[in-house]
C-alpha cells in the first residue's frame, strides 16, 4: 500500500522505529493515509520533507484499533496521561493491548482529532461523544511500524522538500483544522452531554 511520511529534517540511514516514545501508539516509525496529516505535522520545519512510501505489511503481527474508547485509552497510555494509574486493573489492559506488534494501525489523532482528544482527557467529552467525534472527523488512518522487521518493509517511492510558500499553506490549514475540531467538539459534546462516561470515570470506575 502507499502510505505518507512526514519528517522534520529528511530521513538519514535506514528507516528504524525511532520515533519519540510519547507518540500515539509509542515509538515507531509512522505513515498515514492521509497526505494532508504528515504535511501539517512537518510544515513548521525548514527542512521539512514529505514521503511517499510502499508498506508490504503480508506476513508482519498487526493490531489494528478500531474508533473506540480502547484507540482512546491506547493513546493516553502511550503519551503518559494514564501514568497516575499505573497500578491499576485498567492501566494493565490498556498497556498489553498491542503486545507482539509488529505493526499498529489505527485512526489519526491529526490537528482536529488533537483538540477533540484532549477535551475527552480532560473530562470536557464523554466516550460516547468521543466516538460520536471520531465519525464526524471522516480522518484517515495511520500505519505504525513499530519493530526493525516491520520497518525492512518500508520502500521510499518518492522524497520531496517542502517549499516555503508550500509549507505557510499548510500551516494555515493546520490552524483552520483545530478550529474545525473545536466546532464539531462543541456541537457533538452538546448532543451527547448526559451519554456514556467521562475519562475520570471511565479510569476510576473501572475496576470497580
Amino acid at each position: 500500500m502507499l502510505l505518507y511520511h512526514g519528517s522534520k529534517h529528511g530521513i538519514s540511514g535506514e528507516i528504524a522505529p525511532l520515533s519519540r516514545d510519547r507518540c500515539d501508539f509509542g515509538r515507531g516509525f509512522y505513515m498515514g493515509s492521509d497526505i494532508l496529516q504528515p504535511l501539517t505535522l512537518v510544515c513548521g520545519y525548514e527542512d521539512a520533507h514529505l514521503y511517499t512510501v510502499d508498506f508490504d505489511i503480508s506476513g508482519l503481527n498487526v493490531v489494528r484499533f478500531e474508533s473506540d474508547v480502547d484507540w482512546a485509552l491506547y493513546i493516553a497510555y502511550s503519551r503518559g496521561r494514564l501514568d497516575h494509574v499505573r497500578d491499576s486493573e485498567l492501566y494493565q489492559r490498556i498497556a498489553h493491548l498491542a503486545d507482539g506488534a509488529d505493526v499498529i494501525v489505527g485512526s489519526i489523532a491529526n490537528d482536529r482529532m488533537f483538540v477533540v482528544f484532549d477535551r475527552f482527557v480532560a473530562g470536557q467529552l464523554t466516550d460516547t461523544a468521543l466516538v460520536s467525534c471520531l465519525s464526524a472527523l471522516n480522518i484517515g488512518d495511520q500505519y505504525v511500524a513499530k519493530t526493525e522487521k516491520a520497518c525492512s518493509r518500508v520502500r521510499i517511492v518518492e522524497d520531496r522538500l517542502i517549499g516555503e510558500t508550500e509549507r505557510a499553506e499548510y500551516a494555515k490549514m493546520s490552524f483552520e483544522n483545530r478550529k474545525l475540531g473545536v466546532s464539531i467538539a462543541d456541537r457533538i459534546a452538546r448532543q451527547h452531554r448526559r451519554d456514556g462516561r467521562y475519562f475520570d470515570e471511565i479510569i476510576g470506575g473501572e475496576d470497580q
